[in-house]
């Protein structure tokens, strides 16, 4: 879908796409239709319906981030629960929290990821530079 020039084609083409909704469907930021994954994580190359280049995307450690932060949260807050409540013993803590947290942070990291490449769009996030003056 380039134009005879070599660029994609403008965005003033697509409707708005609601950034949050098509990160977490793991949807293109340009046109919500085509698929933003390759794989689990691996983004696509580019947008296989509108021909959108994801070079441009570089979440870096903020998908971790904020699903550790989020579900850091829950299980800590979970596992104290349980030790007031119920004083189980520790390899039963262990046993409890430690898959719980593994599964929700990998199962969450997606999601994160997935937002963070459409808001990072939507927003023509960019890498910081300086001012130079002229």
């Amino acid at each position: 879908m380039s134009e005879p020039g070599g660029g994609v084609k403008a965005d003033a083409a697509y409707p708005p796409v609601e950034p949050i909704s098509a990160g977490l469907r793991g949807r293109c930021p340009r046109c919500g239709k085509g698929r933003l994954f390759a794989g689990f994580l691996r983004l696509d190359k580019q947008c296989e319906r509108c021909g959108l280049d994801y070079s441009f995307a570089d979440s870096g450690d903020g998908p971790a981030v904020f699903a550790m932060l989020v579900v850091g949260f829950i299980v800590v807050g979970l596992a104290l629960w349980a030790e007031v409540n119920y004083a189980p013993p520790l390899w039963l803590h262990f046993v409890l929290w430690v898959p719980l947290a593994a599964i929700l942070c990998l199962g969450s990291l997606r999601l994160m990821k997935g937002v963070l490449v459409t808001l990072q769009y939507s927003n023509s996030a960019a890498e910081g530079r300086w001012d130079r003056p002229e």
